[in-house]
C-alpha cells in the first residue's frame, strides 16, 4: 500500500507565521464555544477546504457516530485495517491531557512539531479570509492537513456531535457507524434520543453504508428507516460481540464486533485494489475455489496457516486510555474510565466484577466525580447499591475540578447529598473535598498487591489521575 512518511515531513511544506505550541493550544481552549453553526458553519466550512486545497474526494473515511462505545469502535477499526497493510488516520475526542492525543497515524500521535506548523497554518489561512474558526474546525483541518501529508489510505472519525455542521462531515465517508443512542444526561428522554437519532439524516448520503451496534429494536427500525430515506445502504446490525480475551469479550465484544464490520465492508467494497492485502488479508472475502484442494495445496495450509480474525481478538486487548484502562502494574491496581453516563457507568461495574471474578480483589473503593446531569440520583444509587450487594467495597464522591476539557465541564453534582442516599441504603460511601485526597485515602484502605481502585464518572477525573501523577502526555 501507500508508504507513510516521516512525520517531520508533514508540516514543513507550509510557510507562513510561526506559532508555538502553547499559542495553538491556547487558541483551541479559548474557541470552543463560538456560536457558528447551522448553515453559516457549514459555509465557513466550505471556503477553509477551499482555501486549503482540502477536496473531499480525496480520503476515504469511515464516520464513527452514537453517545457510547465511539472511541473504542474507532480505535478497533483502525487496528483491523492497519493489520490489513492500510495506513489510516484517526480522529479522536475527547482528550485526556493533550490535544495531540486526538490526531493518530497508525496507532502513533501527532508529534508537537508538526501539530504546531499544520495550526499555524489553518490560523493564518483564516485570519487571511476572515474567519473566526471555533476548536472543532481547527483540529479537524489540522487533522486533514496531517493526514494528507501523510497519505493516508482511508480516515476512521469519531463524530462527536452527529450534526451535519460537524467539521468532521468534510470528508468522503463510505460507511457510518452508529454505537449506541442512550441518554446523554438526566434530562434525555425518549424523544429527546429519537432527535438524536434524527441529526443522522443530515450524515448519511447516498451510497453510504450504515451498520448499528444499538440494541434497541426501536433505535434500529428508526436508522434503518432513515438509511432507506437517504438512499444509503442498510447493514444488519450487530447481534454478536467479538472474541476478546476474558474479561474483555463482556464489555468491549459489541464494540469489537461493530469494528470488525465496519472495517469489512470498507475492505471488501473499496479496499481490495492491491492484491497483495486480499491474499492476506482477515477481512476480505476469498472467491472459492472449485474441486478438492490438491497435496499440495493441503501442505502448504498445513506449513503456513493463514490468521483469522478469530486470532486477532484473542490477541487484541484494548490499548485506548481512559477506557475500561487496567494500571495493574500500580501498588494497589487502578481501573481508569471516563464513563458519564449511567449505561456507561454500569458497563464499567460489570468489568469491575468480572476482573473480581479472575483474581481475587482485597479491598475495592470506587472513586467517582460527575456532573450534576450526568446521573438521576435514584437510578446511579440502585445501581452503585446492587453492586456492593454482590462485590464489598466502597465508594468516594469528589466534586469536579479543572479539566482539560473545561467547554465540555457542566455544574458538578452534589457529593453530599448524594452520600446521604447511599448511606441510607446501607452502601459504605464517604464525600470528600479534593480528588487527591480520596486518592490517598482509597490508597490507604486497599491492600497494596491485591486492591482495585476504580476512577470513573467523567473525563475530569481521570485527567485529575494524570495530573496528580504529574504525567503531562500519554502515548
Amino acid at each position: 500500500m501507500k508508504s507513510m512518511r516521516i512525520q517531520n515531513e508533514s508540516a514543513s511544506q507550509f510557510p507562513g507565521k510561526q506559532r508555538s505550541y502553547q499559542d495553538i493550544v491556547s487558541y483551541l481552549d479559548s474557541h470552543w464555544n463560538l456560536q457558528i453553526t447551522g448553515e453559516a458553519k457549514k459555509e465557513q466550512l466550505r471556503k477553509l477546504a477551499t482555501a486549503l486545497e482540502l477536496s473531499q474526494s480525496k480520503q476515504d473515511a469511515i464516520m464513527v457516530c452514537g453517545t457510547n462505545g465511539k472511541s473504542l469502535t474507532a480505535h478497533f477499526t483502525t487496528r483491523l485495517l492497519k493489520s490489513e497493510g492500510l495506513v489510516v488516520g484517526s480522529l479522536f475526542s475527547p482528550h485526556t491531557l493533550t490535544y495531540n492525543e486526538r490526531i493518530v497515524l497508525n496507532g502513533e500521535q501527532i508529534n508537537n512539531r508538526s501539530f504546531t506548523e499544520l495550526g499555524s497554518k489553518v490560523l493564518d489561512i483564516a485570519a487571511e479570509k476572515g474567519l473566526t474558526l471555533g476548536s472543532d474546525v481547527v483540529l479537524t483541518a489540522i487533522a486533514q492537513l496531517y493526514f494528507a501529508a501523510q497519505d493516508v489510505d482511508v480516515l476512521v472519525i469519531e463524530n462527536e456531535s452527529s450534526r451535519a455542521h460537524d467539521p468532521a462531515t468534510l470528508c468522503n465517508t463510505k460507511v457510518v457507524v452508529v454505537t449506541r443512542v442512550t441518554a446523554e444526561d438526566v434530562n434525555c428522554t425518549e424523544t429527546a434520543q429519537e432527535e438524536l437519532i434524527n441529526e443522522l439524516k443530515e450524515i448519511i448520503k447516498p451510497g453510504m453504508h450504515v451498520v448499528s451496534g444499538d440494541q434497541l429494536k426501536s433505535h434500529l427500525l428508526h436508522i434503518e428507516k432513515i438509511t432507506l430515506e437517504n438512499s444509503g445502504v442498510w447493514e444488519m446490525p450487530i447481534r454478536k460481540v467479538a472474541p476478546l480475551a476474558y474479561p474483555f469479550e463482556q464489555i468491549h465484544g459489541r464494540c469489537a464486533a461493530l469494528a470488525e464490520r465496519a472495517a469489512m465492508l470498507y475492505m471488501n467494497t473499496w479496499g481490495t485494489e492491491n492484491t497483495t492485502v486480499v491474499t492476506d488479508s482477515i477481512l476480505v472475502k476469498q472467491k472459492g475455489k472449485r474441486g478438492r484442494p490438491t497435496l499440495e495445496a493441503k501442505q502448504q495450509e498445513k506449513l503456513n496457516p493463514k490468521k483469522t480474525v478469530e486470532q486477532f481478538w484473542k490477541e487484541t486487548i484494548n490499548e485506548l486510555p481512559s477506557r475500561f484502562q487496567l494500571l495493574d502494574k500500580e501498588a494497589p491496581s487502578v481501573l481508569l474510565d471516563s464513563a458519564d453516563n449511567l449505561d456507561a457507568l454500569e458497563n464499567v461495574l460489570l468489568g469491575t466484577r468480572l476482573l473480581h471474578y479472575k483474581r481475587p480483589i482485597e479491598g475495592l473503593t470506587i472513586i467517582m466525580s460527575a456532573e450534576a446531569q450526568s446521573f438521576v440520583s435514584e437510578d446511579f444509587v440502585r445501581s452503585i447499591r446492587y453492586f456492593f450487594k454482590k462485590t464489598p467495597g466502597q465508594i468516594f464522591l469528589c466534586p469536579l475540578e479543572s479539566s482539560v476539557n473545561p467547554w465540555q465541564q457542566g455544574p458538578s453534582w452534589d457529593t453530599n447529598a448524594l452520600v446521604n442516599e447511599l448511606t441510607n441504603k446501607k452502601v459504605k460511601a464517604t464525600a470528600f473535598k479534593s480528588f487527591a485526597t480520596a486518592f490517598e485515602t482509597a490508597k490507604a484502605s486497599v491492600d497494596p498487591k491485591l486492591g482495585l481502585i476504580v476512577i470513573v464518572g467523567s473525563a475530569s477525573i481521570v485527567s485529575n489521575y494524570w495530573q496528580n501523577r504529574n504525567i503531562k502526555k500519554l502515548g
